[in-house]
């Protein structure tokens, strides 16, 4: 394949995070939800003597869990392709607006004892979380736009107009997905989650207002 058979259409990465939707927070999966509401449950009406281990306890929360989905971003790639046919006497060029979902997920397998630490004194859980994962971009073909220009293209002209664009579309959306701001986004979606579900159970455990202090790895302990 000649490179410049994949011509993109280069649209600056601010102007597609202008045309994409990311302001859609994913919400957490029911069984997560679930395992809260039995913790709850459970505290609530049988309350211990003794508090058990808080570490233990937030581990509740985690367990059965692989991956938890906590942002999508809603994106839309403009791509463009060419073709040539023919010694160069047909040409031919597609452009194609892709919508395409990213999903942003945690790796929750990876969550153990070592990543959480407890100052009783301080009422205080720190969360060290694993990086985020982005998920292979879901392009909605079905709702794509394109515009086509030649005089004359034939099938296997279209095929490979087809295959490139949902490539390029691919790849140009994996890029915008990881740029800083909407990985900002996604981190602060993450550590809201993690933070409300393991603070609840530990309040209702008898921990009375705990914070719970979230961190990803990389990034410093917060001080305090």
């Amino acid at each position: 394949m000649k490179q410049d058979d994949l011509a993109t259409a280069t649209t600056p990465l601010p102007e597609v995070r202008r045309e994409a939707n990311i302001a859609r927070a994913s919400a957490l999966p029911w069984l997560l939800f679930l395992v809260t509401l039995a913790a709850l449950a459970w505290f609530g009406f049988f309350k211990p003597e003794k508090l058990g281990d808080p570490l233990a306890t937030s581990l509740v929360a985690f367990e059965k869990q692989n991956r938890l989905t906590v942002f999508s971003a809603q994106l839309a790639p403009v791509v463009a392709s060419d073709d040539t046919r023919y010694f160069g006497l047909v040409k031919s060029k597609q452009v194609a607006v892709i919508p395409a979902r990213v999903d942003y997920t945690l790796d929750l397998t990876a969550m153990n004892r070592d990543r959480l630490a407890w100052n009783e004194a301080a009422k205080t859980l720190d969360v060290q979380l694993p990086a985020l994962s982005l998920s292979r971009p879901n392009l909605d073909e079905a709702r794509a736009q394109y515009l086509r220009e030649g005089v004359f293209i034939t099938r296997e002209a279209q095929d490979k107009l087809n295959r490139n664009t949902t490539l390029l579309a691919e790849q140009q959306a994996t890029k915008a997905a990881a740029n800083p701001v909407l990985m900002g986004i996604a981190r602060s979606a993450a550590k809201d989650a993690i933070r409300q579900n393991l603070a609840i159970p530990l309040q209702v455990a008898g921990y009375g207002e705990v914070t719970v202090r979230v961190r990803f790895d990389g990034e410093a302990v917060p001080a305090g």
